[in-house]
């Protein structure tokens, strides 16, 4: 991608369809979405991710500081309902009404928050997001996904409440931390091995890891929210259950989101997470019969090549990882639903999944 040039795609669905721009150096195209939601006298809130806040000033964001601001703590722990609240409570000091506009600019937990607290709040105001990490760039701020955590597990408190857009700045990846970067890369595999093979192998054939200066990040980035955004379309609030629809956007969370719930939110990054989850989903895809004709060991090359974990840094224990599971979302009926591989780039739902194979694949990866 050329240095001013801009990737323009779109989220359909209807009366809630929405853009998302992918390019370097948006801060004007930012700045003008802030004028336009003000000029008519309505109001916009920003809300920021207090690590990117902190280096801010790189990016010309002066502008800023023509609008109330909120900074909140950089880390899983605050998607809870502490931060709730206080989110709430910040819009009511600064008289929010149903026609303001909040803009989310910071990771995915960020996202995940102000989009919630974006549909609880008066029943539903307007939000953007501006994601500032891979991995919010390339799965959660596409979607509509929003909520919280709670001690029982991740994400079980939230809404469907689609964004008015996205804005995906690339420039803003210059100071994120390598092992944020690596978190991201972890979710672009996944789109990789669930359903576009093509890019799997585009990964697979660079000769050197990815990396925020990388000239073809931009078309990963729109190749990933691509995807996504077809498959949101297709099943918006994940109820699709024969074909799979959303829920395979699910592959290897499972296991991941266990993992952050057992070994206490912030141990593992997300993106870490998944990792390990990729490879617990790709074991047990295998132990059930499919995936049979995938080598193993080109996932775990990649995933190495980001210094990704493929197994847990401090053994977990199997049952209480198992329990976490039970809270999953994907439980329907008391039976718990796995996103499976019948190869690499074509992934499917089941729930004909026996615990015992689960507890093998856990001990597989370090549990005990």
């Amino acid at each position: 991608m050329q240095q001013n040039e801009k990737i323009n795609l779109s989220v359909g669905l209807e009366g809630r369809s929405y853009p998302i721009l992918i390019g370097s150096n948006l801060v004007h195209d930012i700045e003008k979405c802030l004028n336009e939601v003000t000029q008519s006298g309505k109001k916009a809130i920003l809300v920021f991710d207090e690590g990117f806040h902190n280096v801010i000033n790189q990016f010309g964001w002066e502008f800023v500081n023509n609008f109330p601001s909120l900074v909140l703590p950089s880390g899983e722990t605050t998607k809870s309902v502490e931060y709730l609240s206080k989110l709430w409570s910040f819009f009511s000091e600064q008289c929010v009404d149903r026609t303001s506009t909040v803009f989310a600019i910071g990771g995915g937990v960020i996202g995940d928050l102000c989009g919630f607290a974006s549909a609880s709040f008066l029943r539903g105001i307007n939000f953007y997001q501006i994601p500032t990490t891979l991995l919010a760039m390339v799965d959660s701020s596409v979607g509509g996904k929003t909520g919280i955590n709670l001690k029982a597990g991740k994400n079980l408190v939230g809404a469907f409440h689609q964004p008015k857009g996205v804005f995906v700045d690339l420039s803003l990846l210059k100071t994120l931390p390598k092992r944020e970067f690596s978190a991201g890369m972890a979710e672009v595999i996944k789109y990789g091995l669930l359903g576009n093979k093509g890019l799997f192998k585009i990964l697979s054939d660079f000769p050197t890891p990815i990396c925020s200066k990388s000239s073809e990040l931009s078309e990963i980035i729109k190749i990933c929210c691509s995807d996504k955004a077809k498959i949101v379309e297709e099943d918006e609030t994940e109820s699709i259950s024969s074909s799979g629809g959303r829920a395979l956007l699910n592959l290897g969370h499972t296991f991941a989101h266990a993992i952050e719930a057992v070994a206490g939110y912030g141990e593992y990054l997300h993106g870490e997470a998944v990792s390990i989850g990729l490879v617990s989903a790709f074991r047990l895809s295998k132990l059930c019969g499919f995936c049979l004709e995938n080598d193993e060991g080109k996932l775990i090359k990649m995933l190495n090549s980001y210094n990704l974990p493929v197994r847990l840094t401090n053994p977990l224990d199997t049952n209480l990882l198992t329990n976490a599971m039970q809270a999953d979302k994907k439980v329907s009926s008391g039976i718990l639903r796995f996103v499976l591989l019948r190869e690499i780039g074509e992934a499917f739902v089941t729930d004909e999944v026996g615990m015992e194979s689960v507890s093998k694949i856990w001990k597989s990866v370090g549990a005990t």
